[in-house]
This record gives C-alpha cells, structure tokens and sequence, in this order.
C-alpha cells in the first residue's frame, strides 16, 4: 500500500508496480490524507496490505520556510500517524526521507551513522520525521535519498529542459555537489525492499541510503543533461557556472550531499545505476516519443 501515490515516485511505482504484476493498492492526498488518523486506519483496515510505503511529503524546501507548521504537520506528524498504524497493524513500513537531514558540511560520503543537521525548515520537519517514526514503530526502514528526477511531476531534469528550450544560455550552480537519483530506480528499490520483508526471519530494519551511482554538481549534471538531450534533437544551450551565494534561496541547501549506498548493497544486494544510464531512460520517456517536458 502506498501513500502519497500521486506524487513523481508514487507514481513510478505505480507503473513498475503494474507492469511487473504485483498487487499494489495506491493512495493520492484525496484518497487518504496521512494526516489524517482515521482515513489512514480505514484504509489499513480495508485493504490489508502486506508493506505500507510512505511516498507522501510537503516538499517546498523554500516555501516551507514559511510554512513550517504544514511541513511539520505532514512530514513529522503524518509520518508519525503512518508509523503507529502500521505498528497495530504490525506490517513493515518504508518511508522516504531525504539527504537534507544532513548539513552539508562534510567532504566524504554520508553513512547512515553521520550525525544529523537540518538546516531550514523542510529539512527539520523531514528530521523530525525520522524520529517519530524510530519511536513510533520498530518495523521501519526508512530509506534517504537525494536529487531525484524522472518522468514525472516537477524536477530539475524537467525544468533545465524546458529552460533550454526558451534559452541560449543558463546559469546552473557549481558548488553544491550530490548524486542525483531517477524515480525509477528508487522505485525499484523500494519494491525490492518491500519483497525482502516478507521473507521469513528479516529484521534488517533501520535507516538507508539509497541514491544514483555518479557524484556531480548541479551544473555538471545540467550538462549531461543537454549533451544527451542533444541525441534527441533538442539544442544545447551554454551553461554557465556560478556559485550557490549568486543564486539565493529562501531555504539553505546543502553544499554536500553525496550519500553513501554501501550499507544498502550489503543488506539487500541493491546496486544504484550509474547516472548517464538512468539519465537516458528519462530522456527516452521525456524526448524520445515526442512528450512534452
């Protein structure tokens, strides 16, 4: 059972979900609010699923600065409500959090040991999230992931080519460094995760990472981006590199966000893909069958 189901990887594993048969019940906003205790326990209680998975979250980093309380409201006490269902229930919970419990002040990979510390305050209600869960439910796996992009909803794939498209030159942000992560992918491990815990006797619960292969910048990935685009007709603008400090935002992001998969792999045996692989199966989804992006 997914909540969150309309969102960018909601909706991926709906259609992996589908295309590989397995029996997926999925949840948007208006089916089941997650914060909202009752909906969630009827729908628990209607559907007996195996595995919940939560993809649901308020996700404006910038506008969450001014929303706090909405962010709190759905990324801690909602994932909270999931948690103490899923306990009743005693089913497995995934839950999605992100690389922005992390400051970003390291130089080497984050393992799931770093100490945390959100800046701003998506990034501490996503933390908070966290917590709660921990608290709530020991059967939870709760799976970090960074710079995800794909086919669906808004994301920065999405937006650089539709900015290169009405552009001849873009400036991208050279200084901030992470792995960028395709919904299909995550998807794919989420299910394979999800599998693994109905295996008789597992009890690897705890958190994770999981993100794509390749370390870039913003501006580094902006590039592959167009250098493969160009394979599909679309122009190449020039982009320009420039530093976080000429390209405020309301919400502070993280200088580093590499996150380290090694504990994934050992785990579950998941290998992330590299990044250029994953890159085209988008652009394939995005270009290559004449979709607008």
């Amino acid at each position: 059972m997914v909540f969150g189901a309309g969102g960018q990887v909601g909706l991926h594993l709906i259609e992996i979900a589908s295309g590989s048969g397995q029996n997926m019940v999925a949840l948007t906003h208006s089916d089941a609010d997650i914060c909202d205790r009752d909906a969630v326990a009827a729908a628990i209680a209607r559907h007996a699923p195996s595995v919940v998975v939560n993809a649901a979250a308020y996700t404006a980093v910038d506008k969450a600065e001014n929303e706090a309380d909405r962010a709190f409201q759905v990324n801690r006490d909602g994932a909270a409500i999931l948690a103490e269902q899923a306990a009743k229930a005693d089913l497995p919970l995934i839950h999605i959090s992100t690389d922005y419990v992390f400051d970003g002040a390291a130089s080497v990979p984050y393992d799931e040991e770093h100490e945390v510390n959100p800046q701003g305050a998506y990034a501490r209600s996503k933390e908070a999230g966290e917590r709660a869960i921990r608290s709530a439910h020991g059967k939870h796996l709760i799976l970090r992931t960074a710079w995800v992009y794909g086919p669906f909803g808004t994301n920065f794939v999405k937006t650089m080519l539709r900015l290169g498209a009405e552009r001849e030159e873009l400036r991208v942000v050279d200084d901030q460094t992470g792995r960028p992560t395709s919904t299909g992918d995550l998807a794919e491990a989420i299910l394979a995760i999800a599998e693994a815990t109905q295996k008789p006797g597992f009890t690897d619960w705890g958190t994770y990472h999981y993100a794509g292969a390749d370390t870039v910048t913003w501006h580094g990935f902006a590039t592959m981006i167009f250098a493969e685009a160009e394979k599909f007709g679309r122009k190449a603008p020039r982009v320009q590199p420039i530093a976080t400090a000429e390209f405020p935002t309301a919400a502070p992001r993280p200088a580093y966000s590499v996150l380290s998969t090694a504990k994934l792999e050992r785990v579950f045996g998941i290998q992330p893909r590299r990044l250029r692989a994953s890159l085209n199966t988008t652009l394939e989804r995005l270009l290559g069958q004449g979709e607008s992006a």
